[in-house]
């Protein structure tokens, strides 16, 4: 158990950079009178400010073979998230850059601003075999600084000029920002959108995920892009034992009310120093029922904080765990929604493939 000894980090969902990480990275401890004097000169601590490196890897495209996700390539503009959801999966891959997994996975950010360049060049490459491009899969394409950067947009550019199909997974009605671009996509079956749906509860979104877009938004989102006629799928995503499992049936029902025809849920999942960093947010804005949210949580992993394991990693085991599959799928049926898996399974259109043009030369068709 956390020992937590200072006050919530307001619009953040890790509450400490101090967590333990599988590099050996230094960690930093303040006096306590050293930081008693100092505030006592400068007054209380600036607020956190999100920065955002410029990154150029020479490749865009992700390869992975992985039997737990229904896409084999993957495109990412961003590094870090500001979305900042405390149970983010992906927050381990900051230690990489000598970062924390903490508050600087969600402070400090690397954009690519060439990613369609190097995604319009790869495409372009003699003997390219397409299929969907996922978009989202490690931070999201659509957190805030989308809005400066349009990063996303351009990458969607090339893959409609290219007739490439494209899956996005986002928490932000910012998808909407690309809303012409999408329904020409879906009037080729090229594209098709997933929004994470976590809780109704807004009060509950601002701690879990302070700079997500508010669950109503995500929801206009899901409903605005049925009506231009783009195939969406609705994540429950994560579910969390004792935090948000109680909004199930009402999100399903609500989505189903907006014409969602798909609908899935995703364990809570808490890979290396992810775990510690959730223990932590419980320890600050749950602490009365901590200790029974991991509880479910070690139930359904196996007595562990987390399942790493191919397979068993997206499909939690035991009492718990079949009760949530068995609420989800009532609800479902309730809701008028027939397929009831766990991830969407949209067919969409690779045969019309042309490669982009590239460095200036039109391509032989």
């Amino acid at each position: 158990m956390f020992h937590v000894e200072h006050s919530p980090v307001k619009g953040r969902g890790a509450q400490s950079g101090q967590v333990p990480t599988r590099f050996g990275l230094a960690e930093r401890e303040v006096d306590g009178d050293w930081r008693d004097y100092v505030a006592s000169l400068d007054g209380p601590p600036v607020r956190l400010r999100t920065t955002v490196t410029e990154e150029r890897p020479k490749s865009i495209l992700t390869f992975n073979q992985s039997p737990d996700v229904p896409f084999d390539r993957s495109v990412n503009a961003y590094r870090g998230c500001e979305h900042g959801c405390v149970y983010c999966f992906a927050r381990p891959t900051h230690a990489y850059h000598d970062l924390s997994p903490g508050l600087d996975f969600e402070t400090k950010l690397f954009a690519k601003p060439e990613a369609a360049d190097l995604l319009r060049k790869t495409l372009a490459k003699k003997g390219y075999s397409p299929k969907p491009i996922a978009f989202g899969t490690n931070t999201d394409p659509y957190q805030p600084i989308e809005r400066d950067w349009r990063i996303t947009r351009a990458l969607l550019e090339v893959c409609l000029e290219a007739r490439h199909p494209v899956t996005i997974t986002t928490k932000s009605d910012r998808v909407l920002m690309d809303a012409d671009l999408l329904e020409a996509m879906a009037r080729e079956n090229l594209v098709a959108v997933a929004i994470s749906v976590t809780t109704l509860d807004p009060a509950l979104s601002a701690k879990l995920e302070p700079r997500c877009a508010a669950p109503a938004k995500r929801l206009a989102a899901l409903g605005k892009l049925v009506e231009l006629g783009v195939p969406v799928h609705c994540s429950l995503s994560p579910v969390i034992p004792a935090i948000t499992d109680e909004f199930m049936e009402n999100i399903i029902a609500r989505v189903a009310e907006l014409g969602v025809k798909s609908v899935g849920w995703i364990p809570l999942r808490l890979p290396h120093e992810v775990a510690p960093l959730f223990r932590e947010w419980l320890a600050v804005h749950y602490p009365e029922r901590a200790g029974k949210v991991m509880g479910i949580v070690r139930e359904m992993r196996g007595g562990r904080d987390n399942d790493p394991n191919f397979h068993s990693r997206m499909n939690p085991k035991g009492v718990w765990a079949d009760l949530i599959r068995a609420r989800f799928r009532l609800a479902c049926r309730k809701a008028g929604i027939g397929r009831e898996g766990d991830r969407p399974r949209f067919t969409l259109d690779a045969s019309r493939f042309r490669p982009p043009q590239s460095g200036g030369q039109l391509q032989l068709l």
